[in-house]
Formats: C-alpha cells, sequence, structure tokens
C-alpha cells in the first residue's frame, strides 16, 4: 500500500523501520531517527503529519478506556505526547522503543528488538543480544539496567502462585525479575528464544553443556600456562652480604671465630697455622664438606683440640663479659626506681 504524498515527501527517502495503523487513513510510521504520526483529512481537520525525534531522555505512557499517550521527554528542549488508540499501545510502543533505543546507542547495529513487556511499574525489552530491564512508572529512562547475552550462562524459570520469577545467571551472579503468571510462558519463551539463538543453541541444557564445556577448556589452558611459569622461575641474584652493622668495634677475631663455632653446620673456622706447621689439605667433593661430612678434612686430631681449647676460652670470656653486662644492667634499674 503506497504512503500519502505528504508522508512521503516529509520522509525524505528515508526508509520506514515499521508502520502501524491507527484507525481509518491514521498511521503511525518509525524510521531510524523518528517516529512520524499522519492524521488524514476529516471533517473538521486538514491532512497532517507530525514528527517525534528518537533522542529522547525519558518515554512515558499513559492509558485510558478508548486511548493511550506517549510521551518523549527530551530534557531542556521539554516533551512532546502524542495520542494512539488503546488497544494498538503495545503495536505502536515496540518500535517507537527500538527507535529511541538505536538514537540513544543502547543497541548496536544490526541488533533488533524482538519483544516488549509492560507489568504494572516494571518493563522488559528483549532484543536479539540483551535484555533491557526497567522499574519505574516511565516505560523506560536512563536507570534502565541491561544484561548482556554474551555473559548469560544459564537460565531458568521459578514458578509461584501468583508470578514466576525469571533467573539470569550474568558474569557469575544471579539476577531475578518477577513476571504475572499469565504472561510468564510469552516472555519464557521469548526469552529463551533470543538468548540460545545468540549462543547458537538449540535450548537452555545444551547452553548449559556449551558453558561447561568451555570453562573446562580454560581450565586447562590456564594449567598450560602455569606448567609454562613453572619452567621459568627464577630465584634472584642470590643471598645478599651479611648485615655486620650490630657487631661492637671491640669485637677480635677470636669472638668472631666463637660466634661462628655456634653452629658448625653452617659455618668453617679456619685457624692460621704457626710458623713452622705445615698446612695438610685435602680435596673435597662437589658438596664442600669432604669425604667426612662436616669434619673438615686434613685437621689432626691434636689440632682439633687444641682449637677446642681456645674456643672454650672464648667462650669463658664472653660469658664474663655477659655477666659483667648483665650486672650493670641491674643496677641502672635499680637506681631508676630508686629515682635517683
Amino acid at each position: 500500500m503506497s504512503l500519502p504524498e505528504l508522508v512521503q515527501s516529509t520522509l525524505d527517502g528515508e526508509s520506514v523501520a515499521a508502520r502501524v495503523g491507527l484507525g481509518g487513513d491514521d498511521l503511525l510510521l518509525v524510521t531510524s531517527t523518528r517516529t512520524l504520526v499522519y492524521r488524514a483529512e476529516g471533517l473538521l481537520s486538514d491532512e497532517a503529519v507530525e514528527e517525534y525525534p528518537h533522542d529522547a531522555e525519558h518515554v512515558g505512557v499513559s492509558e485510558g478506556r478508548r486511548k493511550a499517550k506517549i510521551t518523549l521527554d527530551y530534557g531542556l528542549d521539554g516533551e512532546r505526547t502524542f495520542s494512539v488508540p488503546t488497544k494498538q499501545l503495545d503495536q505502536v510502543l515496540h518500535p517507537v522503543l527500538a527507535g529511541v533505543f538505536n538514537a540513544r546507542g543502547i543497541t548496536d547495529t544490526g541488533e533488533t528488538v524482538k519483544q516488549t513487556y509492560r507489568f504494572s511499574e516494571l518493563t522488559i525489552v528483549i532484543t536479539s543480544a540483551r535484555l533491557i530491564r526497567h522499574i519505574g512508572a516511565a516505560v523506560w529512562d536512563e536507570e534502565y539496567e541491561e544484561y548482556a547475552f554474551e555473559d548469560v550462562t544459564d537460565l531458568d524459570f521459578e514458578e509461584g502462585s501468583v508470578a514466576t520469577s525469571v533467573v539470569l545467571t550474568v558474569g557469575g551472579r544471579q539476577e531475578r525479575f518477577k513476571t504475572p503468571n499469565d504472561q510468564a510462558r510469552a516472555v519464557r519463551e521469548g526469552l529463551v528464544s533470543a538468548v540460545c539463538a545468540y549462543h547458537g543453541v538449540d535450548d537452555v541444557d545444551e547452553l548449559r553443556a556449551k558453558v561447561a564445556e568451555e570453562a573446562e577448556r580454560d581450565d586447562e589452558a590456564d594449567t598450560d600456562a602455569d606448567a609454562d611459569t613453572e619452567g621459568t622461575v627464577s630465584f634472584g641474584d642470590g643471598p645478599g652480604p651479611l648485615d655486620t652493622s650490630g657487631v661492637d668495634g671491640d669485637v677480635t677475631a677470636e669472638d668472631g671465630a666463637e660466634s661462628g663455632s655456634e653452629d658448625r653446620g653452617a659455618t668453617e673456622t679456619v685457624r692460621t697455622p704457626e710458623p713452622g706447621q705445615a698446612t695438610e689439605t685435602t680435596d673435597r667433593d662437589d658438596d664442600g664438606f669432604g669425604d667426612s661430612g662436616f669434619r673438615s678434612a686434613g685437621v689432626a686430631d691434636d689440632a682439633v683440640a687444641e682449637e677446642l681449647a681456645e674456643l672454650r676460652k672464648v667462650v669463658e670470656k664472653q660469658n664474663e663479659r655477659l655477666d659483667r653486662q648483665e650486672r650493670t644492667i641491674q643496677q641502672l634499674i635499680e637506681e631508676l626506681r630508686q629515682g635517683r
């Protein structure tokens, strides 16, 4: 059916995405950028076309017994309202919302709006790539929520006596909303169809199997990555130099030897031979301890006894020093207690 000449001239070559009859010869046409309402010539009015751009910030609906009004709010530019027969409201609202979503950048190029559902103060819009939910008196405004099908890993429905809960698993968390039981079947079929079509599966069970398979592949990839990382573990440049900042300036070489002798397995004490005394050496194994484990190779028994005697003297000297320090500390504590 050809469009009236006035409508064609107003379109100016722009293609029509949706067309809804409003009774008689009146028409509503939706393009990618605007909604056109055509009123045919009547007994009391002339033929006319009104334009409503889609860059609205708010879409509201009010219903009467015979007429319904759709209001587009443009913020600082004010509001504009047009009326349609109440029985055609859902047919009109669906393409109008699709045009607003496209103009506001909510939907992507090539994404189509499939179904629109209104339940009191809840509006659900299902597109080919996402679910858009708005709660409130308005059908839509900027306080909406959206759930991309790309992130949906499961879909379930919990039936109640009055309403059915729709449970979406999105990015590891569950999102819920309720629909009246008399419309739950339509919402279920529309949502399952859109989600499964997006993921390329036939039903929800196949979607779950696909998600589990992808998770298993991701785990295997992570395991392989961890194995590759283990093969390149670095322990740095080795231990740093020992900190000697806490050693008193009057500590002698003998004192140092005494400190090192406390752990014979960790530090080896080397004694400088006396003049005329030969130094015996023995080749060590790769572990640095020679054939006898912790025993220093090439040291005679009498030399070991002599070294132990020297170490005992050093230990006694250190013990005497510690006793003096302890008595001094006790004396200072006593004086402090007496208030000196």
